[in-house]
């Protein structure tokens, strides 16, 4: 039996036209961009992706490819969090597929993912980045609504994070599957797991680095009870900062900090939210 869902496509191009990052888009059904802000100047172009519908089930498709021409510089978020729902049967997929061109940067902070009570989704995001190209990536997910009394119990939600080439993170979370959920060498009981990536398409120096690294560290080893952060580099290109707390925002404060420090250590630039954050 084929599943027929709601389909929804979000081309969005980013290109510099003098000192300005201008950002145009092409949509097929309910997945489009709000206006184009620039809150720290013409550089850096501000957008809220936006699905009307605000949640996914059994059938339905969300495919947005990012396009960075050169030198542009390119901030995306989203009002609220994305939503898998019930499914009685078919999968719900969002895919993410990001270009970045020579000396652009990308930051993709979307609000987190929930993972209702009987969902299958995935969630797939891939970045492709030139040699002078840099990236500010995260993903945060919720299983169930913990605080409703609506917990995840039963559903699948797989994950894929991928910087092309170079690092690749999969993984299947199963709400039968126990000792993923409660192991001490699996999520531990926690019911939000939360990732922020730094990536490059060349090699870091060692100075940044390490510099990178003492950033997050900074925070991390001062974590609040019952949030659980630790800061790596698996590889020369990428750092990754991984948390697994109870609740969304102890991990959502902890990632919006790193990547404050991050763009100021690494980018020179001021800590400047998206305004949405602050509704």
């Amino acid at each position: 039996m084929t599943v027929k869902g709601w389909h929804a496509k979000l081309a969005l191009d980013y290109a510099r036209e003098g000192t300005r990052t201008v950002a145009r888009f092409e949509h097929d059904g309910p997945l489009r961009i709000l206006q184009s802000l620039y809150p720290e100047g013409e550089a850096v172009c501000h957008n809220v992706l936006v699905h009307p519908p605000s949640g996914l089930v059994g059938g339905d498709v969300l495919d947005i490819t990012v396009t960075l021409a050169p030198e542009s510089h390119g901030l995306i978020t989203t009002p609220g969090a994305t939503r898998f729902y019930r499914s009685e049967q078919g999968l719900a997929t969002q895919k993410v597929h990001a270009t970045l061109g020579e000396h652009t940067r990308l930051e993709w902070l979307p609000l987190e993912t929930i993972a209702y009570n009987g969902c299958h989704g995935l969630n797939h995001a891939v970045f492709d980045l030139a040699p002078t190209a840099e990236l500010m990536a995260w993903d945060i997910t919720a299983l169930g609504l913990p605080n409703a009394n609506l917990p995840f119990e039963k559903g699948q939600l797989q994950q894929h994070l991928e910087i092309a080439g170079v690092w690749l993170e999969r993984g299947l979370i199963d709400a039968q599957d126990e000792r993923l959920l409660n192991g001490p060498l699996g999520l531990a009981g926690a019911r939000c797991l939360a990732t922020l990536v730094f990536a490059c398409g060349t090699d870091l120096s060692r100075e940044r680095r390490d510099l990178a690294l003492a950033l997050a560290r900074e925070f991390t080893e001062h974590a609040p009870a019952g949030l659980h952060a630790g800061v790596t580099a698996p590889h020369p290109r990428v750092i990754v900062l991984r948390t697994l707390s109870p609740l969304v925002e102890p991990a959502q404060t902890l990632l919006r900090s790193v990547w404050a420090a991050w763009r100021k250590g690494l980018w020179t630039m001021n800590d400047q939210p998206p305004r949405i954050w602050a509704m």
